[in-house]
């Protein structure tokens, strides 16, 4: 099992650990509801340092991205970032991630999911034939991010960047705590606003950095933040979580991710997703509310008021802004309309819901 640079500091504020894609990792420090009040309401801190991250780089290296990526990377300038996804060649997803263009066509970061490096290496990989530089970084690459209202305030007085009023999917490079070439963005995951910063951990980096943001965050009450409370923030605005919501089975017009799926350029299974497109989906991902009390989990049943299967749940919790239970899950099309009362297979009991917007907080 990896550590990542921050491990020794997880353990000495009393983290509970896990396991979680090769990692030890912090699930909890103080308690997954309180964690998640602080990002809310404050500030708080996630390693995330088990991403994975590729340099593509070259005069083709823009001409890869589209073919393996669903969102269009040629909208991207230099400083500003796209969430995507790899299709399958079933029309399924491969991963989903971020595209941050460093230098216009030619210097661009992927940003994948921990689990999915080899996977997505080997895949994108496969379609390299224009000779395009790839380099593997995850493993020296750190990552934080920094999430919450008061996040970019806490910040701003360790860099000269103006990070107060970066835009939602930018970032700027230069020195952050006196560590230089530090990426800092804006894409966040939580709903609450914030940033992340990327480096490479050098002479120390890693202690240097993250003892200068609890320093200055001290006064607004900067906790550590788990992975638990990444999962509920990240519900709470009905962000899909690779594994559970999208996977290489659901493709991204089921899952909600139109948005991302842009048919004015070629790209993998681009004729089996416009085919879903004309046709119609005959899933949907919906978020739902429960009526009844009980909490949604991964995998229960959703039937029907006459106890059929019509879908399945991805995600659920215990909302802790809302004091509700919440969760994500396919059903079928014609269940998907917004208050449509469908019931989740509880244990053995059909509890009942209804189909609610997302994001659930407003």
């Amino acid at each position: 099992m990896k550590n990542t640079p921050f491990t020794h500091k997880h353990i000495a504020l009393g983290a509970k650990m896990a396991p979680f894609a090769g990692y030890n990792m912090p699930i909890s420090y103080t308690g997954i509801n309180d964690e998640h009040a602080t990002v809310r309401n404050s500030v708080g801190v996630f390693d995330v340092s088990h991403m994975g991250e590729f340099i593509l780089k070259g005069e083709n290296a823009l001409d890869l991205i589209q073919r393996v990526t669903s969102n269009d990377a040629a909208k991207l300038t230099a400083g500003k970032a796209q969430y995507s996804c790899l299709p399958n060649a079933e029309g399924g997803i491969v991963d989903d991630l971020l595209v941050y263009c460093i230098e216009e066509h030619n210097v661009y970061m992927l940003v994948v999911n921990a689990s999915n490096i080899e996977k997505d290496w080997n895949w994108i990989s496969g379609f390299n034939t224009k000779g395009v530089e790839m380099h593997n970084i995850s493993e020296k690459t750190c990552l934080l991010a920094i999430q919450g209202p008061n996040a970019t305030s806490t910040l701003q007085t360790l860099t000269d960047k103006d990070i107060i009023n970066l835009k939602y999917y930018t970032f700027v490079k230069g020195t952050f705590a006196g560590v230089e070439n530090v990426l800092i963005s804006a894409t966040g995951y939580t709903g609450s606003g914030g940033v992340e910063i990327y480096f490479e951990d050098k002479d120390g980096a890693a202690d240097k950095i993250w003892d200068a943001i609890f320093e200055a965050g001290k006064d607004k009450g900067i906790k550590a933040i788990g992975l638990g409370a990444r999962d509920t923030l990240r519900l709470e605005m009905g962000f899909c979580l690779y594994g559970n919501d999208i996977d290489d089975r659901t493709n991204p017009l089921e899952a909600g991710l139109g948005w991302i799926t842009k048919f004015t350029k070629d790209f993998t299974a681009r004729p089996i997703l416009e085919k879903v497109k004309a046709e119609g989906a005959q899933q949907k991902l919906v978020g739902f509310e429960m009526i009844e009390k009980g909490i949604p989990r991964h995998d229960y049943e959703i039937k029907d008021a006459e106890g059929n299967v019509i879908g399945r749940v991805t995600s659920g919790t215990q909302s802790p802004s809302l004091q509700k239970a919440i969760g994500l899950g396919y059903v079928k099309t014609a269940f998907a309309a917004l208050d449509t009362e469908i019931y989740i297979a509880v244990r053995d009991k059909a509890l009942k819901a209804r189909v609610s917007k997302v994001p659930f907080l407003s």
